[in-house]
């Protein structure tokens, strides 16, 4: 079974149950790494503020129940772990409503191909229009990037 449909059967099987407990899907992905195989679910809270965040029992709870699902559903044919976390505070930004979720936040940029000298941009995320996204460096300079420019972004973690 392909990767891409493992997940979106994995998205189908949680849709409903994390709506009524209160949480989000952030990401799914089902990973190769060395000889095993991994389906990383990353939950948060639609409203994760300052003093709402993603624990270990809210993982297990929904660990608990996705492992139930894909048990009787069977959708899987290899051997796999699985893991449920939050996406953590350096998150990664990995489709459009990312972008728009956490406009005005701190963000690290890595792009494929250096851009006037630079591959790494660290600023203000100002928006994302679509498929542009807008940052506004320490230096004061507005970069507007194609989300195909960019190998990795993630909100900052500033102390």
């Amino acid at each position: 079974m392909a990767k891409k449909k493992i997940t979106e059967i994995v998205e189908e099987m949680l849709e409903d149950y994390l709506q009524q407990e209160g949480y989000e899907l952030y990401n799914t992905e089902f990973v190769k790494e060395g000889r095993d195989w991994f389906l990383r679910v990353y939950i948060d809270k639609p409203s994760c503020g300052e003093n709402e965040y993603i624990g270990t029992e809210d993982c297990e709870k929904v660990s608990r129940y996705l492992s139930e699902k894909l048990d009787e559903a069977d959708p899987i044919e290899q051997n796999y772990y699985l893991e449920v976390s939050s996406p953590g505070m350096d998150r990664p930004l990995l489709k459009p409503e990312h972008y728009q979720r956490y406009t005005g936040s701190e963000v690290e940029i890595r792009l494929y191909k250096g851009k006037d000298g630079t591959k790494n941009i660290q600023g203000i995320l100002k928006g994302i229009s679509g498929e542009i996204i807008t940052v506004a460096d320490h230096d004061g300079r507005e970069w507007e990037l194609q989300l195909s420019e960019i190998a990795k972004a993630k909100l900052a973690v500033i102390f």
